[in-house]
This record gives structure tokens, C-alpha cells and sequence, in this order.
């Protein structure tokens, strides 16, 4: 391993610190402080702190957020933005559980909001106009990858787990998930997509999804740097990033040294055409990946592994805001189990009830019809308002 270039020579200012300390009403206790600020005079530290949860997003904590941002970013004296996680998670994704409990109780306003406020953050950060860093040093999955992927530097450690594993509970990745995993090298975001199936920080690095990769003992010196800097350029800040980075290979296990066999399989048009690949490719050479990738995807919803093969295809042409306004649509679709009850029957087996034994409807790929796909990606109805980005004042730079 070897040390990244020094540091630029810049400022040295006289700074000030303070702590904010942001209540959240609804979904956790009335005396957790789920979002904590730290900074100096140019810049600041957002903090997601929910440790014991992993940091799970709710509404009123990414509503927070939200607010802070747009402040951070109409304040002149401001230069940047770094966010990170409370104990051993960046954060983990949505609260499903309350999700899980709003659908339940028929509460879908609330279910709503949630989505619609962390699809909207997701899109500030995407089009934020101050450089943004997000420490990824733990557990960053599902909404967690989609509040800090857009951004412009994302540092992965040796503690960082990525993963979209939606499917798994019978939903499909979302929060600008088709579009970051669909611009990823070949078919490597099908297969994130499909399987579930986790990164470290090295893969991450290495397949793009991170810009950068220290240890995390070194996260503390990288705060303490950036604390230091009174500068709203990009590039001074990634030579900071640089100067604790390391640079990494994947292992000889990691499916970036598979990823001819990846293309080779997931470049198929549809689900059972992926299955069918894989299988003659376990066949042929009782390789133990492919037989452990179809073990995967025996575990996902079917349903969800045709929708969410769409959604990746799709996402590979279209524009961020694009992507996050049809998962938007599709996740209406979910929720509302007017096709098919698999997102509330996955949170039930995985999270609530814990047995690991959901029941799928349709139970295979063969009964998942066409229309049934169709209807995830129908435009709404007149009566149901679509995200409604503000692309017109926001344009997103991805």
C-alpha cells in the first residue's frame, strides 16, 4: 500500500466549533437526537444518529437534513458538506420497519412522505452545488448508499459493507439506485441489483461506487484535515482525501475478478435467461460462485427480480432525476399490494417475524406475468402527484 500525494498548501483559520442537536417527532424516542452538526467557520459535519437502529433513515431525520442542506448551501460562508454515521453503520437504509407498520395500518400519506422526502434529499445531493463528502465507514445500504452516492466523494474504509439488497424483501433498488448501479461496468449492477449481494470498501473503490479508500483509523486525521480547510474547491479537498487514501486491489474472491463470467450471465434479457446461463455455467464447471449466485437467487422475490432487471435497463438511459421519479412510481406500486403483497410478506420474514421464510406471490418466475411487470412502470393516475423534482431551478450534474 501506498501513500497518496500531500496535502495543497492552504489556509490556516481561526475556527469556531459548535454542536446542533436536531430532535426527531416521530418514528424513534422524543429524546434522540438523530441528526448531530458539527463544524468550524467553512464548513460542516452532518451526523446520522441513530447507532442502535444502524442509522436507519425516517422521515423526520432525512426532513432534517434536507433543511440543514439548503441552508449549508444558501450560506456563503459554507464551502462544504461531510456527512457520516454514528457507530457501526453509515446507515444501514429506510426505516422498513416503520414502513412495514404505515402500510399495515393502511397509513399510506405517511408512507408517501417517507419516500417522497428521501427521494427529493437524494436529489439535492445529487445537483448540491458545494462539494460533498460522506464518510462510509460501516453498514451502507439501500437509502444509505442513495444519500451519499450522488455526492462528489464518497470514501469507503475497511468496515464499509455496501449493498442494495431490496429484492430480498420483496421490493426493488431504489432511492437513484437504477441509475448509479446501471452505469457500473458491465452487467456488474444487474448482479448487485439481483442478488443482493455485498461490496467492501475495496470493490467499492475499485468498481467506482467510492472515490476514495482509507482505513478507518485514519478517518479521525481525514476529519481533522478537512476541519482545517477554508476552500470550496473540489480539487483541494480530494488532495486532503488523497493524502490518508490507500491504494487497494480486490482479492482473488471478489466478483471484480469474475466479471467476465458476470457479463457473461447477466447480459441476458430476462430473469429466466440469467438463471439458465448460470446454471449451465455451474454445469460445465461446478464453479461454487455460480452455484451460490442461483442459491441467491432462488431466496428474492421473483417478482422483484423482473421489475428490478427492468429498472436497472432502464435506468442506463435515463438521467438521475429520471431514474428517482420512476422508482417512485414503482414504489407507489409496491406499497400499495394492488399486484402483489411480497414487499410487506419480505420486511414480515426478514426483519419483523425473523422466520426467513416468506411467501412469495407469485411464488415463481413462470407466474409472474408480463402485465404484472407492466404495471410497476404505469404512469400514476391523475389523482396521484408524481416526486415532483424541481429539475427547472436544479439540474443534476450526473
Amino acid at each position: 500500500m501506498q501513500r497518496a500525494r500531500s496535502l495543497l498548501t492552504r489556509f490556516n483559520p481561526i475556527a469556531y466549533r459548535y454542536r446542533y442537536r436536531f430532535q426527531s417527532r416521530t418514528l424513534c424516542s422524543s429524546n434522540e437526537e438523530v441528526v448531530v452538526v458539527e463544524g468550524n467557520g467553512y464548513s460542516r459535519m452532518a451526523i446520522l444518529n441513530r447507532p442502535t437502529a444502524l442509522n436507519a433513515l425516517n422521515t423526520s431525520m432525512v426532513a432534517t437534513l434536507s433543511k440543514l442542506y439548503r441552508s449549508w448551501e444558501d450560506n456563503p460562508d459554507v464551502g462544504f458538506v461531510t456527512i457520516k454515521g454514528s457507530g457501526r453503520a453509515f446507515a444501514a437504509g429506510g426505516d422498513i420497519v416503520a414502513i412495514y407498520h404505515f402500510i399495515n395500518r393502511a397509513n399510506m400519506e405517511a408512507c408517501k412522505e417517507f419516500f417522497r422526502t428521501i427521494y427529493r434529499f437524494i436529489y439535492v445531493i445529487g445537483t448540491y452545488m458545494k462539494p460533498h463528502i460522506a464518510l462510509l465507514n460501516g453498514i451502507t445500504m439501500g437509502g444509505g448508499a442513495g444519500i451519499s452516492i450522488p455526492g462528489t466523494f464518497r470514501v469507503a474504509t475497511d468496515k464499509t459493507i455496501f449493498a442494495t439488497p431490496e429484492v430480498l424483501i420483496g421490493f426493488h433498488p431504489d432511492a437513484g439506485a437504477s441509475f448509479y448501479l446501471s452505469h457500473l461496468p458491465g452487467h456488474l449492477g444487474e448482479y448487485l441489483a439481483l442478488t443482493g449481494e455485498k461490496l467492501n470498501g475495496v470493490e467499492m473503490v475499485t468498481c467506482g461506487l467510492a472515490t476514495h479508500y482509507s482505513l478507518s483509523a485514519r478517518l479521525p486525521l481525514i476529519e481533522e484535515q478537512l476541519g482545517k480547510l477554508v476552500t470550496d474547491d473540489p480539487s483541494v479537498i480530494e488532495t486532503t482525501l488523497e493524502q490518508y487514501g490507500d491504494l487497494v486491489q480486490p482479492d482473488s474472491s471478489s466478483v471484480l475478478q469474475r466479471i467476465e463470467i458476470v457479463d457473461k450471465c447477466f447480459c441476458h434479457d430476462t430473469v429466466e435467461e440469467i438463471v439458465d446461463s448460470l446454471e449451465r455455467v455451474a454445469s460445465e464447471t461446478n464453479d461454487a460462485w455460480c452455484i451460490s449466485t442461483l442459491n441467491r437467487l432462488k431466496e428474492a422475490s421473483p417478482l422483484s427480480l423482473k421489475v428490478s432487471l427492468r429498472s436497472i435497463r432502464e435506468g442506463r438511459f435515463q438521467t438521475l432525476d429520471q431514474c428517482l421519479s420512476r422508482e417512485y412510481h414503482m414504489t407507489l406500486q409496491a406499497t400499495s399490494k394492488q399486484i402483489s403483497g411480497d414487499f410487506c410478506e419480505g420486511i414480515r420474514a426478514r426483519v419483523v417475524d425473523k422466520d426467513f421464510a416468506p411467501k412469495w406471490d407469485p411464488p415463481t418466475l413462470e407466474k409472474v406475468s408480463q402485465d404484472m411487470v407492466d404495471q410497476y412502470f404505469s404512469p400514476l393516475s391523475e389523482f396521484e402527484p408524481g416526486l415532483g423534482l424541481p429539475t427547472k431551478v436544479r439540474e443534476a450534474f450526473l
